[in-house]
């Protein structure tokens, strides 16, 4: 089975983040099988034989990464498989790209699922929530000023968990190489 981690705030080669061979070799110390880093904004495709061996995977390639650079930063799971369930739902196919910033997915942990109340847009208004899933959040950003929107800041302070943001072409595109 393939698994895709996408880490917060990671941006490899630049402090305290890890080069693109200390990530992937973070993960191959961890058990993973073919770790794979994709772009360098902290995402990475790695084989596992289940989810249990995965997370396992993950928790130890975290530690081997604070132990080598210092990253501490959280790392949000998902099966490729998922991703190109989501990918193939085409949540943004009525969005005119004309129109917004960019379309965005936001990881979220697992206890997210059990959040009741979900806005549908920030205070601004330049995130606009398209859909919520379990443990993600599908979202467009506008620009209204100077800056966009950003989902990724949108969503740790409405629901106060980390989470970490990959525009929606990313995801697209890593399906497309891995699934």
């Amino acid at each position: 089975m393939k698994f895709a981690a996408f880490f917060r705030n990671l941006n490899l080669g630049r402090p305290p983040a890890p080069t693109r061979i200390q990530f992937e070799e973070a993960f191959a110390a961890a058990g993973a099988e073919e770790p794979r880093s994709f772009l360098t904004n902290g995402s990475l495709v790695f084989s596992a034989k289940n989810r249990q061996t995965a997370s396992r995977v993950l928790s130890t390639a975290r530690r081997n990464l604070a132990s080598a650079c210092g990253l501490q930063e959280p790392a949000f799971l998902r099966e490729v498989e998922y991703l190109a369930g989501l990918v193939a739902l085409e949540p943004f196919a009525y969005i005119d790209p004309s129109v917004v910033y960019g379309c965005y997915v936001t990881f979220l942990p697992k206890n997210f699922a059990a959040i009741g109340e979900r806005p549908a847009a920030n205070r601004r208004g330049d995130v606009a929530v398209v859909q919520y899933t379990g443990t993600e959040l599908l979202s467009c950003a506008l620009q209204l000023g100077r800056s966009p929107g950003s989902p990724n800041a949108f969503a740790e302070k409405a629901f106060q968990m980390p989470a970490t943001t990959r525009a929606w072409n990313t995801i697209v595109r890593l399906v497309e190489r891995h699934a």
